[in-house]
This record gives structure tokens, sequence and C-alpha cells, in this order.
């Protein structure tokens, strides 16, 4: 320090995603640059800071925090006081302190660029090392016990640092300085290998567990969040075999490749989507699959027009490849194509949580997995695979999981904390603390005793790893549902208010939450299925939406489900509901010749079990089944995909066609608010050219909802509508409809951080929550 200029002193508090990513070294690396003296600690808080020496330095200081901030950082804010010099000398890294937490953990990335040189680097003490990190990648949130974020609060403390690590640790301009999850060959965790009986596998486990592949077995491959079900994607007797074990007739799978080179021959891939593929976070991506990509991997999307993309994440995924490459020197190979291609599935059979541990893989994959690609640092956490997709400049979450879980949403203002049961379908749940939000990893559908326990599970994690005490409770409307019995009784047991909110109502508000809106808006809830404030099965829904109040302006026109929920899974009973609303009852049995057809006519003009439902999604699947696209789904949203896909076929050679004249109408016969689709779904029955119906059918479902919602936007006076709901994972719809909206000057509320479906659910129960409050 120098001792000719004043000194003063500064206490800084450093908060946001600043542990676990590097801060620490940085602040130690910029006070020695600037001549500073001082100590850094992590503490509940996030970065706690003493500074002494020039004015000038302390200045620069403070700005190079932001700007030199380390890549997996994210700064929420940097304040400094004024505090008196105790002419303390050199700067060091102090022990963390304790406290109520009011931080969070980052992410868990894909392994960096300075780690993949020294992973494939042969002279090197981490060559092949299947755990190798440093600060800047790897582990985080699925290996953090507690705060602060620090070794013994990871599943790394069982593993103590080799002298050589040790050192790297202790090394201020070491990248490994400070990095948690450091490790190496001598003191780091183990990979193993064993079949499915249990028995070990002798020899490499990376080049056994290639082997293996390639000769056509289906090997589970423990990941950041869980297990993997991987097999040769190019094999089609092991993607059918893969396909029989875990009862998945047609659901897509997921490939991942080396790299975006890799992945040309079988899927188009433009600059941003190349950007969304090699991101830290790395997501699955959707990417449109080219044409002769369905026999180059056969069995793996059937029918599709997309092809789920991913590629590498942990260093044991890059060694997989790193073996398939014949385990060249350097990195370089990474560059260029590379032949190896794997189905990479969540190993969750039976639509059950992703499989986590060792025992829990043994037990759970027995009979699915040929052998077992494991190693013994636990993963804490749960968290599946994140999807993802362009949508125009932005990208929509079809699932916010792994490598997003852990970012918090701002809210308007700090408020109580409050903890939100979410959805029964596509759950997560939600937590805030101060004035932000944060949501879970995917859980799934509610509807097993797996997922339940998983449920409760990350509802006792996330208050854990967020020390948050709730204040309200907040869950569904709907009296039997899972998510709202826990939820009652939480707030029972903790002697808290509890606060139902309305599926659709959620569905906006958590839009509204994603971007800070206050006030009234439009909202626009498009979906499945959700239970309405009349008890009736909603999912079409024009609403006015002020906080925590909610409403109903109008909705689409309600067709009956003939069989109730069994005609969510065929659509062609939503075509014959159609059938039957336009006096055609007569012509089911022929029209659409399906077993049941007469009994389902029959039902329908005796109104036995045909409750009537204003849902989107039951309108998509009428148009599906009367195309003749879909009769029975094998996975959710079959109908509707097959449905959007044939449209974009139509499109992409001939552009959008025009909308149906009268097509559609609004508040006929005294039904006021309501919008009638039945005209539209007229025309399309027997239609010889279904990707062209299918593209009509798209446009003017935009022109009926654009003119539906100007209606409202005329009456109400308010120009802005949020639009939310797994309707909108419809990209057609999402296009064709914001353009008639902004062509009408109503702006657009859409959702960008997560998912339109239901995990975005609990975000909106927040919400309501808090303004309820205010009221």
């Amino acid at each position: 320090m120098n001792a000719a200029l004043p000194v003063v002193a500064r206490r800084i508090r450093v908060s946001g995603i600043v542990q676990g990513v590097g801060f620490r070294p940085l602040v130690w690396r910029l006070a020695q640059e600037l001549d500073l003296a001082g100590w850094v600690r992590n503490d509940a808080l996030g970065v706690d800071i003493a500074v002494e020496g020039a004015s000038a330095g302390i200045a620069r200081f403070l700005q190079r925090l932001r700007d030199d901030a380390p890549p997996l950082a994210r700064i929420d804010s940097v304040n400094a006081e004024e505090a008196a010099p105790e002419g303390l000398a050199g700067f060091n890294i102090a022990a963390s302190a304790g406290g109520q937490s009011a931080t969070y953990i980052g992410a868990d990335v894909a392994v960096c660029a300075d780690c993949l040189a020294e992973l494939f680097d042969p002279a090197g003490r981490r060559w092949r090392h299947a755990f190798i990190t440093c600060t800047h990648c790897g582990p985080r949130y699925t290996v953090t016990r507690a705060l602060p974020y620090d070794r013994p609060q990871t599943s790394l403390d069982p593993f103590p640092l080799c002298p050589d690590c040790a050192g790297e640790y202790g090394s201020p301009a070491n990248r490994r300085f400070h990095a948690e999850t450091t490790c190496c060959a001598v003191c780091g965790p183990r990979l193993a290998l064993a079949d499915g009986d249990g028995n070990a596998i002798g020899g490499d486990p990376i080049a056994a567990s290639l082997n293996l592949m390639r000769s056509g077995a289906i090997v589970a491959v423990k990941g950041l969040g869980g297990f993997h079900l991987a097999c040769d994607a190019r094999n089609a007797e092991a993607v059918a075999r893969l396909r029989r074990r875990k009862n998945r007739e047609e659901k897509p799978f997921a490939v991942m490749a080396a790299n975006a080179a890799s992945l040309v021959a079988y899927a188009k891939i433009s600059s941003q989507e190349q950007s969304l593929l090699e991101c830290r976070e790395r997501p699955v991506v959707l990417l449109r699959a080219q044409s002769g990509s369905a026999a180059a991997l056969p069995g793996v999307a059937p029918g599709l027009l997309w092809l789920g993309a991913m590629l590498p994440t942990t260093p044991i995924h890059f060694l997989l490849f790193h073996e398939a490459a014949g385990r060249p020197a350097g990195s370089d190979w990474l560059a260029a194509p590379q032949d190896l291609v794997l189905v990479m599935t969540s190993a969750n059979p039976g639509g059950e949580p992703i499989v986590r541990d060792n025992a829990e893989a043994r037990q759970r994959l027995a009979g699915i997995a040929d052998a077992i690609l494991d190693h013994d640092r636990d993963i804490v956490s749960r968290c599946d695979d994140s999807v993802i997709r362009p949508l125009g400049r932005s990208v929509q979450f079809i699932r916010r999981s792994r490598g997003y879980a852990s970012e918090s949403i701002r809210l308007p203002r700090g408020r109580p904390s409050v903890l939100a049961f979410g959805a029964h379908l596509k759950s997560s749940v939600c937590v805030t603390r101060g004035d932000e939000a944060f949501m879970s990893p995917h859980i799934g559908d509610l509807d097993n005793a797996a997922t339940c326990a998983f449920h409760e599970e990350t509802v006792a994690r996330m208050l854990d790893l967020l020390e948050a005490r709730p204040q309200i409770v907040a869950h569904d409307l709907h009296p039997d549902y899972f998510s709202t019995r826990a939820a009652v009784g939480f707030a029972a047991g903790h002697g808290l208010p509890a606060v139902a909110v309305a599926h659709h109502h959620a569905h906006v508000a958590a839009v509204c939450a994603e971007h800070g809106r206050r006030g009234p808006v439009l909202g626009l809830a498009l979906d499945g299925v959700g239970y309405g404030a009349d008890g009736q099965a909603w999912g079409g829904e024009l609403l006015r939406v002020d906080g925590a109040q909610c409403e109903r302006l109008g909705h689409l026109r309600p067709l009956p489900l003939p069989g109730g929920d069994r005609a969510a899974r065929e659509p062609w009973r939503m075509a014959a509901a159609v059938l039957h609303e336009l006096g055609r009852n007569a012509e089911i049995g022929t029209r659409l010749p399906q077993p049941g057809a007469g009994m389902v006519a029959t039902m329908l003009a005796r109104d036995i079990n045909c409750p009537r439902t204003s849902s989107m999604g039951r309108v998509f699947d009428a148009a599906a089944g009367l195309l003749g696209l879909c009769a029975h789904m094998n996975y959710e949203a079959q109908a509707a995909i097959l449905l959007e896909q044939a449209a974009t076929r139509h499109i992409e050679r001939h552009g959008w066609p025009r909308a149906i004249e009268r097509g559609w109408s609004i508040g006929a016969q005294g039904q006021q608010g309501q919008l009638d689709l039945l005209a539209l779904l007229a025309s399309l029955e027997g239609t010889a050219d279904a990707d062209q119906a299918a593209a009509r059918f798209h446009a003017t479902l935009a022109a009926a909802l654009g003119e539906w919602v100007a209606q409202a936007a005329e009456s109400s006076g308010l120009a802005t509508l949020a639009w939310g709901g797994g309707c909108f994972l419809n990209s057609l719809l999402c296009v064709g409809l914001r353009q008639d909206l902004e062509q009408r000057g109503i702006d657009v509320l859409a959702p960008i951080r997560l998912s339109p479906g239901d995990a975005a659910i609990a975000l909106g129960q927040a919400q309501v929550a808090l303004d309820t409050l205010e009221r």
C-alpha cells in the first residue's frame, strides 16, 4: 500500500449469485493489483469485503467488481459504506461466516474450455479425470447441501484434497483457488461400471461403457442431476429395445453428439441454435430435423419434424466421445464432426422422478439398463434436463430445470415469504424471499407416489437451502390435487394462512410477475385443463387480471368430453364431439371408424358422461382427429404437435394461408364474450389436404383470438395482454397471434424465463398470494 496517499476504508456487500463462482479469488486479485489491504469472505448474505487503501484505488476496485465479474456470477447489488481504517496489512480470504441466508447457489454448468484442455492433455495430471472442474464450471446446485457454499457443505466433503489439489485450492493465482468441487484422480470420486445384477465389469469404465453401447446395450450413465439411459442412436434394435423397456412407444428421445458439427447430418442448425447448444447450461434444444434424419436415427423421434439434441455437459460425457474418437491428444478433435451419436434420455421409468443414486438405479432400472456407469459423488438434488427452442429472436422454455433452476426472478418489491405448491401436472415449487422468487427444478406430474415424495423433498430442500420462513402458503383451487392437500397440511402444521389460486389466474399472474407488471391487464390462458372458479374444466379463458383480482371476460364455446378424461387421450372422441355439436351425430360411426364409435355417439346423444370444457387443448385435439392426424395419443400433446407440424409443412412450402371467412363468432346466441370455433372445426372435416387444412386452422385461430382480444381491449380500455398456458408451446400460434395483436396496437407479455405451461403456475400462485396481502 502506498504510504504517501491518504488511506480510506470501505465495507462492501455484494449480493447475487456470488458464491461458488470464483468471486472471492477475483476480489483477492483485484486487491493485489490495486494495492489494497483487507479481507473477503462468504457469508449468508453473499460476499462481505473489508478494504483499505487510496481513494482512487478503491473507486476502481468497486467498478471492476462488476466489470470483471466471473462468468458464472450474477451481481444484483454492490453496496459500499465508509468505515474507519484499521491499519490492515495484506489481503486475505477469511473463513466464511454464518447467519440467515440471503444468497443462493449457482447453477450446474458444462465443463469449461480450460478444463477440457487439461482433460485431454496426456501429460497433465488430470488426463481423462472424470470429475475435472474449476471455479468456472461444473456442479453447483446439485451437490450443495447448505449455504454458505464451502466444500464441507457439498457432496465433495468425503473427498479430502490431496497435497497437489490443496496447493491449487490455496493459490490465488490458480483458477482452482477456493474451487469447492475440485479434485483429481488421487483424491476425487471414482467411476464404476456394473451389469444389471450389480456385478462389477472390469477394465476402464469409460471404454467398457462405450463398447457395450456399440454392441447394442443400454447403459445408465450418472450425470449432474440424475441418471440418463444411453444407447447408440443409430442402432435401430437398441432404440427399439429401450422403447420397449421404458414403455415409451412413440414419445421422442433426445440425442447427444460431441459438437454441433456432428449434428449437421441430422438437424438444421442456425447460428442462434448453435449458440443455445453450446451455452454453458447445455439444454436440450429442439432443432428442425434433416430430411434423412428419420432413417439415420431410426426410432428416435418417429414421425416428427423436430429433433431434441444436446452437447456433452459432464466430463463423463466428454470422455465417452473422446474414447470413440480414439483418445486423441489435445482438444482440437472437439471441433471436428464425430460419428458417435447417443440417445440420452432421462432415467425416469413410469413417469417417475429421475433416478438419483446408485442404490436407486439398481432397483428402479432393473430390467431397463444392461449396465450402470456410476460413481461415489452423491447427487444432493435431482435435476432433469432443461428443454428449450428458439422462438423468433428469443427462446422458449419447454422445461426449465438443470442449468437454470437456481436463477431467481426479481419481483416488483420486497415482500413476506411465500411458499407456492404449484400445479398438479408439470409441477414445480416456488419460494419467495425478499424481492426474489426462486423456482424449483422440474418435478413432474403428481400422479404417482414417487413424484409426490419428490415434491415433498423439493419443498423441504428449497426452504432449507434458502433458509426461508414462509408467512403464507399458496396452492391450486382444485381441492383434490396432491399439491393442494400438501399445501393445506403444511399451512395447518405451521399455523400459516393458505390462499387458493385459480389455475388460469395463476398462468396470467406468472407472466405479470416475470415482467414486473403491476396493474390491470388482459389475460389469455389457453391450455388443456384447469379447475375453474365454477368448479368446471376450463382451458380457453379471456380474463381481466389486476393483482389478486381476476374476472372472466369470456371463454371458448364448451365442447363435450365423451368419456371424460379419456377424450383427452383419444382425439377421435373430440372429433366425434364436434360432429355431434354440428347436428351430425348419426355420421360419427361412418366418419370415425373407431371401435366404440357407436357407443360414443349414444353417450353424446344422451349426454352420458360427457362433461363440457372450454379447453383450447381439446380444440387442437378435435382438429387433429377430424384431419386424421391422430386418433389415439401415446404421449401428452401428441395430437397438437402433429397438427402444428402438418401446418408447418404447408407454410414452409406455400406461406401462411388466409383465415377462413366466418370461421368463428363472438358472443353469438346471447353468449356474451364467448368465442365459438365450431365453424372452423366444421371446415376441416373431410378435407383432402391435411397439411393445408392444418395451416388454415392456425391462421384462422390466430385471427379469431386476435379479434376476441381486440374487442375486450376496446371494452375494457386495456391495451396490454399477458398470455400463458401450454397451448402457447405451439410456435405457430405464438407467431401468428402476436403479429395479429401488434397490428391492432395491443402489447403482448409472453413467458420468457419460464415455460408457458404448468411449470410456471407456482410463480403465479406466489404472486397472487402476495397481492392478496395488499388488499
